[in-house]
């Protein structure tokens, strides 16, 4: 019997540390038979909702092609595209949905909104993105850190993550590191350090394991000797613009750039992003932000950084297919052969 069938991905801590090497593995395989093209169509006459309140790129392709690799048949409910929270309760449209599909995908604003799909559909539910977690993206980022380090345990993996701690990447990231061990480190403001509450789980949770999660506001301290440096946008689209301004302007400093990496005292240092990235001015929003608070040659990230280290950047957007569908089909099959 599988022990995942039947779960809800809506953040790590759904799953306890054996199950999550448990659906890394799955990935890694998922990912080899893909590359080998020895795909086994695991989900025929599976059916699958995407709701997504939020666009997206990387989401939704991982979604659609995982699901249409292993055989299932998907549904797109874009924005605006559904009566959700407007003129059908959640509660209402997740009866509904649960009795047409097997499993429902949620990207969205609020957290509360995908744990009341989960309450009230009797199917699998995924969260895609809320405003608190993003665990797909992590799986992706813990399969991208395994593949380049097959022979190191993740508790002998450092890994700082510098810039704005307290969004859904940085909460993510706490509950990853309680889970694996991974030895965190949170580089940014006071002002954007992560939740005291959640902080205090994800650390009453590690205290067994070998590494640490730590937060600091020094550069020097939090990036020294690490393995990998990750860094995320620092601006949402959808936010008042004086929150930008804010959040920018306390943020300057914490840009990752030659200097950064120069601190690390590892010249073998790998940088990750989840992307998108405001590396350049080669799109709309990158070209106004970059040139409104003068910005040269990136805002979280500079372009020759992100240049040097896209091979391992566009390796962890791959990834999310390969994690996304370990989540499908661990959760929608009775039985895998581990």
């Amino acid at each position: 019997m599988n022990d995942l069938y039947q779960r809800d991905c809506l953040r790590l801590l759904d799953f306890n540390s054996k199950e999550l090497k448990k659906i890394i593995f799955l990935a890694q395989k998922l990912k080899q038979n893909k590359k080998n093209h020895q795909e086994i169509p695991l989900l025929k006459r599976k059916n699958i909702a995407l709701i997504f309140e939020k666009e997206s790129t990387r989401t939704r392709c991982s979604f659609e092609v995982a699901a249409f690799d292993q055989g299932a048949n998907v549904t797109y409910l874009g924005p605006g595209s559904t009566h959700l929270g407007k003129k059908e309760s959640i509660q209402d449209t997740a009866k509904v949905l649960g009795r047409l599909y097997d499993g429902i995908q949620y990207r969205g604003h609020c957290h509360k909104t995908i744990e009341t799909l989960a309450k009230y559909s009797q199917v699998p539910v995924w969260n895609g993105l809320t405003e608190k977690f993003h665990p797909t993206q992590l799986l992706a980022d813990l399969l991208t850190i395994k593949e380049i380090f097959p022979n190191k345990k993740f508790h002998e993996i450092k890994c700082a993550y510098v810039g704005d701690t307290r969004n859904n990447m940085g909460n993510s990231l706490l509950e990853a590191a309680s889970l694996t061990g991974l030895d965190l480190r949170l580089v940014s403001p006071k002002e954007c350090w992560p939740d005291k509450k959640l902080f205090r789980l994800c650390q009453e949770k590690y205290k067994n394991k070998k590494g640490k999660i730590t937060c600091t506001e020094n550069i020097l301290t939090g990036v020294k000797n690490v393995d990998f440096i990750y860094t995320d946008v620092w601006v949402s689209m959808g936010e008042p613009e004086e929150i930008w301004e804010k959040r920018i302007e306390l943020l300057s400093a914490y840009q990752v750039n030659a200097s950064m990496l120069n601190l690390t005292n590892n010249n073998k240092v790998k940088v990750l992003h989840c992307l998108p990235a405001l590396h350049d001015q080669k799109t709309i929003i990158g070209q106004s932000i970059l040139k409104k608070y003068g910005f040269e040659n990136g805002m979280e990230i500079t372009d020759d950084i992100f240049q040097k280290h896209e091979q391992i950047i566009f390796e962890q957007a791959e990834n999310r297919l390969h994690t996304i569908k370990a989540i499908l089909v661990s959760s929608l099959l009775k039985t895998i052969d581990f």
